[in-house]
């Protein structure tokens, strides 16, 4: 394998990627291909963490039902067992991963230490952080640029459904345009959704560039790392 251009990478994933199809629950056979794609990097002697969303489990705010605050708890929690059921496939394929919560829940993960993180990071294994950035009124999109920051990681890889960041949901709109390249203040200008804000802002400030791709295409990740010309890279 050639020489890989991004070394500590921080890979964003969304809950519901790991839903797989249905978007809820857990598919245990989208946990593999992680696995493997993960494998290969680590193969490839690049460090890897990873933020995971709670979408499968929990979405939306609602604050008509639950209070804001407890809701964004509840999602706390979602992103842990993604972590939990991750880092069970991730040992089952052979690979060494911990789980690292900002919520104290000893004995179900270790709290969050930068320190030992970065420890693992250097001895091949993978960092799993769970629960968000701890604190209500963040999404995991911010939780995942602050441990981006905080690990010193050389990009933030965004595995979504879609293959990079395009002016509109392509979904919806035929005629949406996809970028190959666009800035952070490009995006923060149009309110693109790729990532919230915050995270966009955060990502800016510690000059941290975003590889948005599709997930689902096996080879995705290797390319990504390598810098090869996939998705968006923005920066």
């Amino acid at each position: 394998m050639s020489e890989i251009k991004y070394k500590r990478v921080l890979l964003k994933l969304s809950g519901e990627m790991l839903g797989g199809q249905e978007k809820r629950g857990i598919d245990i056979s989208v946990l593999d291909e992680i696995s493997n794609q993960i494998k290969r990097m680590l193969e490839a002697k690049a460090e890897m963490a990873i933020v995971i969303g709670a979408g499968n489990f929990w979405r939306g705010k609602k604050e008509d039902e639950i209070e804001r605050t407890t809701s964004d708890y509840i999602g706390m929690l979602g992103t842990t067992m993604n972590g939990l059921a991750l880092q069970s496939r991730l040992q089952k394929n052979g690979i060494d991963a911990i789980l690292q919560t900002a919520i104290k829940m000893e004995p179900v993960a270790e709290q969050f230490s930068r320190r030992r993180a970065v420890e693992y990071l250097e001895q091949g294994k993978v960092v799993i952080f769970g629960s968000g950035t701890g604190n209500p009124y963040f999404t995991t999109d911010t939780a995942a640029a602050l441990r981006a920051a905080e690990i010193n990681a050389d990009a933030i890889l965004v595995g979504k459904t879609i293959d990079g960041v395009y002016s509109d949901d392509p979904k919806i709109n035929s005629a949406a345009i996809k970028y190959d390249n666009i800035t952070y203040q490009d995006i923060l200008n149009r309110d693109l959704k790729v990532m919230d804000l915050t995270a966009i802002s955060l990502c800016k400030e510690n000059n941290i560039p975003l590889v948005v791709f599709a997930l689902q295409e096996p080879e995705n990740i290797i390319k990504a790392i390598k810098g090869e010309k996939i998705g968006t890279l923005v920066n």
